[in-house]
């Protein structure tokens, strides 16, 4: 579907899912205007990832943003392409970003695991390989 064909999809009042940089909401359509469209936020369903988006996994940038996840009823501008449908009710918006706060976390958590695995993982082969 075309860029012309998903604005005629979507007006005013819809419930719609958003991607806004790496997070993802339920919000309300407020207006269209061209390929954009005015997003009111109402839940978060993934929270914002943290750090240099240009620069994933990386702690060494000169600066590590923080990113806080958009507010209840805040307004953002979406282009239509990040748009999605949304069915179904529309969960509170502090239970949803605690959930997606908490998925983050458990996500990190286990990326962490997963890094302590490996790099003891390599730390062994190294000396098996008899590198020193």
């Amino acid at each position: 579907m075309s860029v012309n064909e998903d604005q005629f999809r979507y007006e005013a009042g819809n419930i719609v899912k958003a991607k806004v940089r790496s997070g993802l909401y339920v919000g309300e359509v407020v207006e269209l205007n061209g390929p954009r469209a005015l997003v009111k936020v109402l839940a978060v369903i993934k929270h914002p990832e943290q750090g240099d988006l240009h620069q994933p996994y990386n702690p060494d940038v000169a600066m590590f943003h923080e990113r806080r996840a958009l507010s209840y009823t805040e307004k953002t501008t979406v282009l239509i392409r990040d748009l999605q449908s949304y069915a179904g009710a529309v969960p509170d918006y502090r239970e949803s970003l605690q959930a997606a706060v908490a998925a983050e976390i458990e996500s990190l958590d286990r990326l962490n695991r997963w890094t302590a695995k490996s790099l003891e993982t390599m730390i062994g082969l190294h000396k098996e390989y008899k590198l020193d």
